[in-house]
């Protein structure tokens, strides 16, 4: 509130509301959640990041371009250096 942020929430059963999480928590549910078994609390915070490492840093993303996350931010911090 202090920040000027309101919250929206999707309507119930609307998932198209927010299309691009909705595809997040699906590819993260079937690629990390489903594949893995977590023994303990720390074995799941490992998995979890080495999968997010994987999603954002290496593999390639279809509605950029075919190119990894990082690549965009990379690019980008390069058209700010004078």
């Amino acid at each position: 509130y202090l920040n000027g942020v309101t919250l929206d929430f999707s309507r119930p059963g609307k998932p198209t509301d927010n299309a691009f999480i909705e595809s997040f928590n699906g590819s993260f549910r079937m690629e990390c959640l489903n594949a893995s078994w977590f023994l303990s609390l720390n074995e799941a915070r490992s998995k979890c990041e080495k999968w997010r490492q994987e999603y954002n840093e290496v593999r390639p993303h279809s509605s950029i371009g075919n190119k990894a996350p990082i690549e965009l931010v990379n690019a980008s911090r390069e058209a700010c250096l004078p």
